[in-house]
């Protein structure tokens, strides 16, 4: 019986925890997606990884104009389609393009540039409009 109780709690907490749920994707903003994958050039140094994710996530707090965002890493590809050559991957949602070109000139994402760009050796962005 306590088996059952507790696989039955873990299920009602991992659904209602990590679930998709009307709220959270309303939160998604399909009218511009930003997509951008960092390569670190010493992808297994702690120190870089810890200076460029405090870095953007200063900066994705203290943007105006992005309305979502997440951070990634490339899980253990488990397919021959899958790229995990990457260190880091950044959505960000905008409510239009003209927003995402204000993210693109604000002070935060200038900063976040300065601060970080010594530690990556390459960086490849999709950006695309919802349909």
């Amino acid at each position: 019986m306590k088996k059952v109780l507790y696989t039955s709690l873990f299920l009602i907490f991992t659904l209602t925890g990590y679930g998709q749920t009307k709220n959270n994707m309303e939160k998604f903003d399909t009218n511009f997606a930003h997509t951008v994958y960092f390569w670190l050039t010493n992808p297994d140094d702690q120190e870089d990884r810890i200076a460029f994710e405090t870095s953007l996530r200063k900066f994705l707090n203290t943007s105006a104009y992005a309305k979502t965002n997440y951070i990634g890493k490339p899980p253990k590809a488990s397919r021959d389609v899958v790229d995990g050559s990457f260190t880091y991957a950044l959505i960000v949602t905008f409510e239009s393009a003209e927003a995402q070109q204000k993210y693109q000139d604000e002070a935060a994402h200038k900063l976040f540039i300065e601060e970080a760009s010594h530690l990556w050796s390459k960086v490849i962005v999709y950006d695309s409009t919802g349909i």
